[in-house]
């Protein structure tokens, strides 16, 4: 590790010096300091003022940043591989098309940074506070969410491939188009999340809460939703064939013209939800609650309604033929 001196640091960079790798800059004073291209690998600024500083293009691979200050800072393009940002604060930081693979963010303030197009493979964020983030098109394969606060983020078109998400809070976000297909979503909160044209193809989602979220043209074949809240949801034209929707609250949702075919909504509470135009071809709905919902022409055939509350159900125009009506009898 080699001291450096604030003042022969910004000398050496104005006469185009820019190799101060391994440099001991800890508790350095660099407040809105233009250090674009700057290599400070392996550098020790634990506890420095970045804050608003210009590191575009910079080079932090290995640094030690521990408590450092980083608000507002300029890190476009920036090359923060293995480095160690523990307790740092980013808050409103500009991260776009960074490489932060590997770097260690364990208790780092992290409240509205733009992480767009960052690479973040494999970073562990376990319980931070991303509120507010801007992780668009980002790279989160194998990345740890859990219990992290990402609510009102925006992580549309981001790639979260064996990501971790375990009870992590993404109520309002943007995910529209991100591929979720396969992945264990159980406890996490999504209630009016912008999940428009999502990949949930085969996805736990049991117990998650799905209230008022935007799923129009969503994927969700397979998926497992078994006591989910889904209350007031958009699900206008989505997929959720063979789907489990066991115990699941579907109260006022949106359902226009989705495809239900073979999906288990036994026991399942549908008061008031629209239905219109729907597939529910071979569906389950023992003893589910329909009661006010509109079936108006929904494919119904071969559905199972036997012991369903039926109550006040709009039936227009709806094809019944073959189905199982609540007292057992078969529609002809």
């Amino acid at each position: 590790m080699v001291q450096v001196d604030i003042k022969e640091l910004l000398s050496r960079y104005k006469v185009g010096d820019r190799d101060f790798r391994k440099a001991n800059l800890i508790g350095a004073k660099l407040f809105r300091c233009n250090l674009q291209g700057i290599n400070l690998g392996g550098a020790s600024l634990a506890g420095a003022d970045l804050s608003r500083a210009f590191l575009e293009d910079a080079n932090l691979f290995n640094a030690f940043l521990y408590r450092s200050n980083l608000t507002f800072a300029h890190l476009g393009r920036a090359i923060l591989t293995n480095a160690d940002l523990t307790k740092a604060d980013l808050g409103g930081a500009f991260l776009v098309h960074s490489d932060l693979s590997g770097v260690k963010l364990s208790g780092a303030i992290l409240q509205g940074v733009n992480l767009r197009s960052a690479n973040l493979t494999g970073v562990n964020l376990c319980g931070a506070n991303l509120s507010g983030v801007n992780l668009r098109s980002a790279n989160l394969t194998e990345a740890n969410l859990s219990w992290a606060n990402l609510s009102h983020g925006r992580l549309s078109c981001s790639v979260l491939t064996k990501a971790r998400l375990t009870s992590a809070n993404l109520s309002y976000c943007h995910l529209v188009d991100v591929d979720l297909g396969g992945m264990d979503l159980n406890g996490v909160d999504l209630s009016e999340a912008n999940l428009r044209g999502v990949n949930l193809q085969k996805a736990d989602l049991t117990a998650v809460n799905l209230r008022s979220a935007n799923l129009t043209g969503a994927n969700l074949e397979g998926a497992i939703l078994h006591g989910t809240n889904l209350t007031d949801v958009i699900l206008w034209g989505s997929n959720l064939a063979d789907a489990v929707l066991m115990r699941a609250n579907l109260e006022g949702g949106n359902l226009v013209r989705s495809n239900l075919t073979g999906a288990n909504l036994n026991l399942a509470r549908l008061g008031g939800a629209d239905l219109s135009y729907a597939n529910l071809r071979n569906a389950y709905l023992w003893k589910a609650d329909l009661t006010g919902a509109n079936l108006s022409g929904a494919n119904l055939r071969g559905a199972n309604f036997r012991g369903a509350i039926l109550d006040g159900v709009s039936w227009t125009d709806a094809i019944l033929m073959g189905a199982v009506m609540p007292d057992g009898c078969i529609h002809e």
